[in-house]
């Protein structure tokens, strides 16, 4: 496993790092048990993975708890990264895949950092990030200021912002690269979705922002679990893909499978590689639901990517090939 600067700080995160929303959630089609989880996530850390990416929204704390679990008495051995601005102390309850009311005021923010602290059996997060924060949470100056004093008083290390819920958010990423001061950006990134991330590289590098991507393999395209004949469950996230871009996309692949194969590589392996071989990545969050994703996942970590001319030259494919399919979402 290899490893990279967490933009400003002084962090090392390793390039794979693990996406603690599966191991909560069943909303891959797949629940996995808590015994399973925590048996992954210590696997996860022999493969080399230090980095740890997780929400409060995740089961309502759970896969903070099952983090806190595998990782007793190791804390400063693992990275983690936790998300806030979900009012889950609330009564309401979350439908499905539907938003919960946001919270972003200064009280909140360190009254969730508080609880999630707790969960975690630690006193301090690596990264706090605001959890798909839109553009008013963004420009409210109290909660910034909150953020600053829990670095002061050591409960964070670090802040950043986790765009979403879906593709997009190219204003709210620029602005806090710029404005706020933050250390990482999460974002959707991969080789058929390559916008607005993209667009985002220019700022990262110079505003010295790691920029962490999830979604690497499109929700299961490039990895072949997601064709038009896949039966998803309600609870999967991925039913909201279109049956036509998931058509469209499958195509696409046949144009990226001669430069997969001239490498020897697989198109799970180019999709990977391709997110690794941009610098201002410092790590990419694949789904991963089982302990044969995370042995195949950590072995893409070589440090064999591609060059520039090879990522101009797909970057050109996209422009005329793949951009069509961000308009059939």
């Amino acid at each position: 496993m290899r490893y990279r600067r967490l933009g400003k700080s002084n962090i090392l995160v390793s390039e794979i790092g693990f996406g603690a929303w599966t191991i909560a959630l069943d909303w891959w089609g797949k629940k996995i048990d808590d015994d399973y989880a925590v048996k992954m996530l210590k696997h996860a850390y022999d493969l080399g993975i230090n980095f740890f990416d997780t929400a409060d929204i995740y089961g309502k704390g759970k896969s903070e708890m099952l983090i806190a679990k595998a990782f007793k008495d190791m804390r400063d051995e693992v990275v983690i990264s936790t998300k806030f601005g979900y009012d889950i102390y609330s009564n309401v309850e979350q439908i499905g895949h539907s938003e919960l009311p946001q919270r972003f005021d200064a009280k909140y923010a360190r009254y969730a950092l508080e609880k999630s602290l707790e969960r975690l059996e630690s006193s301090y997060v690596d990264v706090f990030n605001l959890h798909n924060p839109k553009m008013y949470a963004l420009t409210h100056n109290p909660l910034f200021l909150t953020l600053e004093q829990l670095r002061a008083e050591g409960k964070i290390r670090h802040y950043g912002a986790a765009l979403g819920p879906a593709i997009g958010w190219k204003d709210e990423g620029i602005y806090a690269m710029e404005r706020r001061g933050i250390t990482a950006l999460q974002t959707v990134y991969n080789i058929l979705e390559q916008e607005p991330a993209r667009q985002f590289f220019p700022y990262a590098k110079a505003n010295d922002v790691g920029i962490l991507v999830r979604v690497p393999d499109a929700s299961g395209v490039l990895t072949g679990k997601l064709t038009p004949n896949t039966h998803l469950d309600k609870n999967d996230h991925r039913a909201f893909r279109k049956r036509a871009w998931i058509e469209e996309a499958i195509k696409r692949l046949e144009i990226l499978k001669p430069i997969a194969d001239a490498k020897g590589w697989s198109i799970n392996e180019l999709a990977i590689k391709f997110i690794l071989s941009e610098q201002c990545v410092s790590s990419v969050l694949p789904t991963v639901t089982s302990i044969d994703e995370l042995d195949s996942y950590a072995a893409i970590s070589d440090g064999k990517y591609l060059s520039s001319d090879e990522l101009k030259a797909i970057s050109e494919m996209y422009d005329k090939d793949f951009v069509m399919l961000q308009s059939i979402q």
